[in-house]
């Protein structure tokens, strides 16, 4: 009978940490919150951005060939806007972290900073795989050998966040993922020109 009674108990504490923890979300704060990301709706939100930015958003989510020439031609049409690059992987987990940052951010701010990635160190199929079930509002250029990485002098690490001012000077190298948006925004604030 006291070992039945044990048992029970047990279980009922096994229950009641899973309660709490699944009204907790998980550890994971914001998650239970956190909304899919809707890219349809971003590309509504961006409409009205000016052209060198509105070409940014017509090419959301995709993955855009050309190598470290196609990167700096377009470096050099964004002069007069500050511009943030990130550098990720599909199999970077600080990577799959950062994105709803990125998302959130790219939307918000869009329309006066042109935001752009950089997939390096990966694969085509991973990659794509990656960005249908996280799009983003912007573009990412194709890195497979770090050259793009390199001629900005993003290091070898993921992810990596990297600010040109509107003269197109680089002006900040952040390594690692934000793990908060606040951080992400003031490191905008702080790096790029007004």
């Amino acid at each position: 009978m006291r070992r039945i009674a044990a048992i029970l108990a047990g279980l009922v504490l096994v229950a009641l940490l899973v309660v709490g923890l699944t009204q907790a979300g998980g550890g994971d704060p914001g998650a239970s919150s956190r909304k899919r990301f809707d890219l349809a709706e971003a590309r509504r939100q961006l409409e009205g951005s000016p052209a060198p930015l509105a070409g940014l958003h017509a090419q959301s989510s995709q993955l855009l060939r050309g190598g470290r020439p196609a990167f700096r031609r377009r470096l050099a049409r964004l002069k007069g806007y500050n511009v943030v690059v990130n550098k990720w992987a599909s199999w970077c987990g600080p990577c799959r972290t950062e994105f709803p940052l990125l998302q959130s951010q790219a939307v918000l701010r869009g329309k006066k900073i042109a935001f752009i990635g950089v997939n390096a160190g990966d694969s085509v199929d991973p990659a794509r795989r990656f960005l249908r079930a996280s799009p983003l509002p912007f573009p990412s250029y194709l890195d497979p050998d770090e050259d793009i990485a390199k001629s900005i002098r993003a290091p070898a690490n993921y992810p990596v966040t990297v600010f040109f001012d509107r003269r197109g000077r680089l002006s900040y190298v952040h390594q690692g993922a934000y793990r908060r948006e606040s951080d992400l925004v003031a490191d905008m604030q702080r790096y790029l020109s007004r």
